[in-house]
């Protein structure tokens, strides 16, 4: 049965269940109380359900709570830390970078960390410099976290149950542009694994690898691009670690033409380990070098026409593409 619900919406209902299913399952963050529900409203109505042990607000200090979070998850705990944005992730990094992303191999295996480390991401919303950045290429660099970045109201449900059941850390990107829209839900599809990635539209002469909000750009791009004659497949990554490869290579394989579009800055994005993979390991399959999209090395403006220059959008993505397939 399938029914429409917000993205903010899904999330809550993938806590709510999980928070019912096991009684380890606790949620910590600023403002999450039943008051505030959260600064997006992912906890409404969960601490008067769960009482204020299972689910409670801390003081705005994000290294303290993750490093509470991380000693709860040492001791069997499943932790579920909201961020009010993941530009404030700098500020807890050495909790997450040092010591949950270490301890199961520093312990040879005898500690878990099972927790999940949500945090609103990205553009869009006029937050300027310090609450719009993208920074899944950090974590994913870091050997021992999980980074997940789904796109649609199904997925952020589906994956964040398997985040939370997954006994290593996984870092949760939520972009807060896609929250309020109203997407559509089965309620059949219980868990989608970590690791698995999406063919969003099939096509034959163009791969377009992307994740979060750039999944409806692309697609739109990719629409504009069917009324010229190309036909680009729509490749939804939703986790970045683990990443799927063989959905990668089967992609590759049929349209031998590659283009990354990310939200990040290009500089040593995500998009350029993607190209190097590729590069490296599908190389005989590639008709022309592997484009990338991304946001220019800048910080983010607050000027809303600012911003928007700085980041991809439908156009930029389709005519970096026809430029791919002239050549």
């Amino acid at each position: 049965m399938s029914r429409m619900i917000t993205m903010i919406g899904a999330i809550r209902e993938a806590i709510d269940e999980e928070m019912a299913r096991d009684e380890n399952v606790i949620m910590i963050g600023e403002d999450i109380s039943a008051s505030m529900g959260g600064p997006f409203g992912s906890c409404i109505g969960l601490q008067e359900k769960y009482g204020p042990r299972r689910l409670f607000s801390t003081p705005i200090s994000e290294w303290g709570f993750t490093g509470i979070a991380v000693g709860a998850a040492m001791r069997g705990k499943r932790p579920i830390v909201e961020l009010m944005y993941n530009d404030f992730i700098s500020v807890c990094l050495d909790p997450i970078m040092n010591q949950a992303a270490k301890l199961h191999y520093m312990t040879g295996g005898q500690v878990t960390v099972p927790l999940v480390l949500r945090a609103p991401t990205g553009t869009g919303r006029r937050g300027a410099a310090q609450h719009s950045q993208n920074m899944e290429a950090l974590f994913a660099h870091i050997p021992g976290l999980k980074v997940v970045s789904p796109s649609t109201a199904q997925d952020a449900k589906a994956l964040l149950k398997s985040a939370i059941r997954d006994d290593d850390p996984v870092i949760f990107l939520e972009h807060k542009f896609l929250y309020p829209r109203k997407m559509e839900l089965d309620d059949s599809v219980e868990l989608i694994p970590l690791g698995s990635a999406c063919v969003r539209r099939e096509g034959t002469d163009l791969t377009i690898l992307t994740w979060s909000r750039q999944v409806d750009f692309s697609l739109e791009a990719a629409q504009r691009l069917s009324g010229s004659g190309i036909s680009a497949e729509v490749v939804d990554l939703r986790s970045l670690v683990p990443l799927d490869w063989e959905s990668i290579r089967a992609s590759v394989s049929k349209t031998h033409h590659v283009m990354v579009v990310e939200e990040d800055v290009q500089r040593c994005g995500f998009g350029a380990e993607l190209a190097a993979q590729i590069c490296g390991e599908l190389f005989d399959e590639l008709d022309a070098p592997v484009t990338r999209v991304a946001a220019l090395n800048s910080s983010v403006p607050f000027n809303g026409e600012l911003e928007d220059a700085v980041f991809p959008n439908p156009d930029r993505i389709a005519e970096a593409a026809a430029s791919l397939m002239r050549e």
